[in-house]
């Protein structure tokens, strides 16, 4: 069996990574010239990492990232609303990390490259068109300019090319651009002191905007950090088109940013001047897609943004294509077809991922903080006075059980 692959990015490579360890081949092709390393700072959570770990990744990972110690979750003026350990810390056999996103896909590129060879990736190839039949899928390539570069034969062709999908939208020619929820991110990374113990992470803020930030390497010096930031606001109604192309890489403006930036008290660390001392950043508008009803036609599905695009809350976008992809190698060597490979790999990712982008919409787990504010928006005295320790965990609990990264049972959060 030979699989095709659309996409070089998390979920395209960790795919890869998958079929090689199942005896199953393939290749892959990236529309980019290159792959880089882009992006700033993610978390990839524990039922990932596992995935990750079983490759034989964990340690490259430890070499390049920060193993979560703790979450916080505080309101706009900094008191705390919920705190609970992460990772190992939390009971899970394995860490949450907090990772450069290029750094984690740098890692599974090495990967791919020593185990697969270096032919079995190809890049500045951009999908045009593919047709299948009883025996096969034919894919054809172009560069940049449009010119033909390859056409390619394979049992199966898996579309993990990201939020503007080429081939989810030959499947569905007729959805339309991304929905745009009104949000805008701006992401930074720099070296900063540490903060608390140099393993936390702080999601701070209330209804209308939010600040994160989080180490995610270690620093220059022993009490520094590469520390991330995040900082979302609402900035439209979501009842429009955004105001700028989706693209992770796009710079941010700092007019457009810093007046933002007072709305937080943030504990521990000095928002602001981490912001205005970070020399480049860049914007997002949040945008999802509501979920399909199938995957798969045929010999063809779809795998990551492509299949599920989601808001960024929960730390869960790039974990949720890892799972994708342990999913569907296993139905591949346990289906007796490719096409019921493919209806099984859909039949068990498709509604747990249509779950998450709902619950990712309603606020996912930093919905704490929404509930709270609305409660008591100038702050409290007492945080079981406003919302009992139990609302809230159901809240924070609830959303990791729907995303498959549930607490260890017996392990309670610390109260506030």
């Amino acid at each position: 069996m030979k699989a095709i692959i659309v996409g070089g990015g998390i979920g395209g490579l960790t795919t890869a990574l998958m079929l090689r360890a199942r005896g199953i081949g393939c290749e892959l092709f990236e529309q980019s010239d290159s792959i880089r390393e882009l992006g700033v700072g993610i978390n990839t959570l524990p039922h990932a990492i596992r995935e990750l770990a079983g490759l034989g990744l964990l340690q490259a990972l430890d070499d390049v990232a920060i193993r979560t110690h703790e979450l916080f979750y505080l309101n706009r003026h900094g008191q705390e609303v919920w705190r609970e350990s992460r990772g190992v810390d939390a009971g899970h056999d394995v860490p949450q990390f907090s990772i450069h996103r290029g750094r984690l896909q740098s890692v599974i590129h090495r990967a791919v490259e020593e185990r697969l060879g270096h032919d079995a990736i190809h890049t500045g190839c951009r999908l045009g068109a593919f047709t299948q039949d009883e025996g096969g899928v034919t894919a054809h390539f172009f560069d940049r300019t449009g010119s033909h570069t390859q056409t390619v034969r394979g049992d199966i062709l898996v579309g993990a090319d990201g939020i503007h999908s080429r081939v989810r939208e030959t499947l569905f020619p007729a959805e339309g651009p991304p929905c745009w929820n009104g949000l805008m991110l701006w992401r930074g990374a720099r070296d900063w002191p540490a903060f608390l113990d140099g393993r936390s992470m702080i999601v701070a803020g209330g209804l209308n905007a939010k600040v994160v930030v989080y180490p995610i390497a270690e620093g220059s010096s022993p009490a520094s950090r590469l520390t991330n930031w995040a900082v979302l606001v609402k900035v439209g109604e979501g009842n429009a088109p955004p105001p700028r192309r989706e693209d992770w890489s796009r710079p941010g403006k700092r007019e457009e940013l810093m007046p933002h930036v007072a709305r937080f008290s943030v504990p521990h660390v000095a928002v602001p001047n981490l912001i205005a001392a970070t020399s480049e950043f860049y914007e997002y508008p949040c945008c999802d897609r509501d979920p399909l009803p199938y995957w798969s036609s045929g010999r063809v599905t779809l795998l990551g943004d492509a299949a599920h695009p989601m808001y960024p809350v929960g730390s869960n976008g790039a974990s949720q294509a890892i799972l994708d992809a342990r999913c569907l190698a296993d139905a591949l060597v346990r289906s007796e077809h490719p096409r019921q490979a493919l209806m099984a790999y859909e039949q068990k990712r498709l509604p747990m991922t249509a779950d998450i982008v709902r619950a990712n919409r309603r606020g996912g787990p930093e919905g704490v903080i929404d509930a709270v504010e609305q409660l008591a928006p100038d702050g409290f005295d007492d945080i079981d006075k406003v919302l009992s320790y139990s609302q809230r965990e159901a809240i924070v609990r609830g959303y990791a059980s729907k995303a498959g990264f549930a607490a260890v049972p017996g392990l309670a959060a610390v109260r506030a």
